[in-house]
């Protein structure tokens, strides 16, 4: 494009902390650079700033050159970041649990969203398998071609009888009964960034957004209108921000719990990731916000380090999701931390299916175990929280412990 500023954003400032970390290949850089330029020509299309959900969203999921939708390694050991599914079997195997309780109550059919690896679904398959409950249809909505191939893959090593069972989805089904699962999704979906208040003007509302600057990513902050502004208002009413207080706004994590709600028969969405209810989300010592990145195991807080090879997340408002989904006309079935929901669905006693006497097995397990119900590991941060129509028994995950009132 004519005038487009050129993205020759430095991707690998020497000066840049990161840069200790091993160097992407050529390739990678290059599609780096291509993402750079893309979205640099659109910042220069829509007159020099661009909202930060956007650029989270051409970051993430640009075709062939977002995170999401290219070819970078992300899960497990040799990517990114690991995620429950990666950690252990013994996650997929609890979960399925809850999973046969949603589906004996509403209909045998699985609709999972953002499925990673395949590793959920291969594991959450076997143990369904185990327990006499195989679902009738195992469907998988993932945009990536790269996260397709892989799941496939995954599929047919680990569970090959059963990868005929599954198929995949370019778009949300028109109608659906039964169970939407959806594992560390929300995290992922754009935010807009949102500042209240500057010492000239303490009642104003920014939003924070991105321009080019000496061919680099710059932050450049403008009022906020329209939705974005009415959602800030009204978390200024019900929160004490302090003046220049930064954090996130998620309107795409409600908009695409909403949208399930006139697709879904009888059936439920169990949403799992980190996140908070808004008093916490929103609390006055949370001045910086949660937006975090994911480079090579290491987390850090700067989204223009290297755009389309690193994970871009922010931690999600509970409340928020609860709101919309409420609003759209969904059921609330419960809330509670993800070390109180496995507990409930049996973790320890599939732990136990493992004699403590075979340690080479035993061992490995039991610290997985620590980590995905331990309070300082994924216990108490990660969070589960189900919405549906139709169903009136309490869920399984949610029998003890639940957290609702405190959303």
């Amino acid at each position: 494009m004519a005038g487009a500023p050129r993205a020759t954003i430095a991707l690998l400032s020497p000066h840049h902390p990161m840069t200790a970390l091993p160097l992407p290949s050529p390739d990678a850089q290059a599609a780096s650079a291509a993402l750079c330029r893309l979205i640099a020509a659109e910042i220069d299309a829509a007159g020099g700033w661009l909202s930060f959900a956007r650029f989270m969203e051409r970051a993430l999921y640009a075709p062939g050159l977002g995170y999401y939708a290219g070819g970078a390694h992300k899960f497990g050991a040799a990517g990114d970041f690991v995620t429950a599914p990666e950690l252990s079997p013994l996650f997929a195997q609890t979960l399925a649990a809850q999973t046969a309780q949603i589906m004996a109550l509403s209909a045998p059919h699985i609709v999972e969203v953002g499925a990673g690896s395949g590793q959920l679904a291969a594991d959450l398959l076997l143990e369904l398998e185990a327990r006499a409950a195989l679902p009738e249809s195992y469907a998988i909505l993932d945009l990536s071609g790269e996260l397709r191939a892989r799941q496939q893959a995954t599929l047919a090593e680990r569970a090959p009888h059963l990868a005929p069972r599954v198929r995949w989805l370019d778009r949300l089904p028109e109608r659906f009964d039964g169970l939407v699962l959806a594992n560390e999704l929300l995290d992922a979906l754009p935010v807009h960034l949102v500042v209240w208040g500057a010492e000239e003007a303490p009642e104003a509302v920014f939003e924070r957004g991105v321009s080019v600057e000496s061919e680099r990513f710059v932050w450049r902050d403008r009022p906020a209108s329209g939705r974005l502004l009415e959602r800030a208002q009204q978390l200024a009413a019900e929160t004490e921000l302090p003046t220049g207080y930064l954090s996130e706004i998620g309107l795409a994590a409600g908009d695409w719990t909403a949208a399930w709600a006139p697709i879904l028969g009888r059936g439920a969405l169990l949403l799992i990731d980190y996140g908070f209810p808004r008093h916490e989300f929103y609390h006055p010592q949370r001045s910086e916000g949660t937006l975090m990145c994911h480079y090579r195991h290491r987390a850090h807080a700067d989204p223009f380090y290297l755009p389309g090879l690193q994970d871009i997340t922010a931690h999600v408002d509970f409340t928020a999701v609860v709101e919309a989904g409420h609003a759209a006309g969904l059921d609330f079935l419960g809330y509670t931390t993800q070390g109180v929901f496995l507990l409930n669905c049996g973790l320890t006693e599939v732990l136990a299916r493992t004699p403590y006497e075979d340690r080479a097995h035993y061992l490995p397990l039991a610290a997985s175990a620590q980590k995905l119900l331990g309070p300082s590991e994924m216990g108490e941060l990660f969070k589960v929280m189900a919405l549906g129509k139709g169903i009136e028994n309490t869920l399984l995950g949610f029998a003890q412990g639940d957290r609702s009132a405190t959303l």
